[in-house]
């Protein structure tokens, strides 16, 4: 690129473009360094696989309902490793005493409809008696309904939704949690993808809660309930 200065021409050097891949990296390092807890799945090739499955606009419903639902379960067993937990020993069937952990109980989930009701049933699949609470919210950003339990202060919640974009969804449900008074470290926000802009607009007004996700990509399905739920 040739620029103009003062009436003598001065050649500049053209910035090559950062990639997605840089910016994610880049953003992951800011939020570790304001203590944001964020949690991504490591990149093993099942898990890349099962993303490529869900972004291929060639996937059958069959198959992307049985990828998602393999996915989904992953993503919420490792929501799963950051609740708190206490000690406890149990004695085997041959009489020895095994020091192990139990996780606290006043944990629950609350789906993000319609799409978030799809991780419902893999939550249930890892906590078998959960209970599960659902907030839906219209257009502008209106909630049209919302049914939490009546302890919802006092319970670490597992906030559900597979894909994010603009994350401006996900932050009117979070302000409905707060409005019931849950304290931000008891939300857990568990989603397949999110966007990078939609994971920095959460994390910038929500810094202290915990998202866990299988990406961080701008290339998210967001048919992702039309795919799941084989609605035209």
């Amino acid at each position: 690129m040739t620029a103009h200065l003062n009436g003598n021409s001065a050649t500049v050097a053209q910035l090559p473009a950062v990639s997605e891949e840089e910016s994610v990296k880049q953003l992951i390092t800011d939020l570790k360094d304001k203590g944001t807890n964020f949690v991504l799945l490591k990149k093993t090739p099942q898990i890349i696989e099962l993303q490529t499955i869900l972004k291929d606009r060639t996937t059958s419903h069959s198959d992307f309902v049985f990828t998602a639902d393999r996915l989904m379960r992953l993503v919420i067993e490792e929501g799963l490793n950051h609740l708190p937990y206490s000690e406890h020993s149990v004695i085997t069937p041959t009489g020895f005493k095994y020091d192990g952990i139990q996780f606290n109980r006043g944990n629950c989930g609350v789906s993000l409809c319609r799409s978030g009701e799809a991780m419902e049933i893999a939550l249930r699949q890892c906590c078998r008696s959960v209970r599960i609470g659902k907030i839906l919210i219209g257009d502008e950003q209106k909630v049209l309904y919302a049914r939490l339990l009546p302890d919802i202060t006092t319970r670490r919640i597992l906030l559900l939704y597979p894909t994010i974009g603009s994350g401006t969804t996900v932050c009117k449900a979070i302000e409905v949690l707060k409005e019931a008074r849950v304290p931000d470290e008891n939300i857990y926000l568990v989603s397949l993808f999110i966007s990078p802009h939609g994971l920095k607009n959460i994390t910038q007004k929500y810094p202290y809660i915990t998202v866990v996700a299988s990406d961080i990509t701008s290339l998210y399905p967001n048919h992702f309930s039309t795919s799941y739920f084989g609605a035209v």
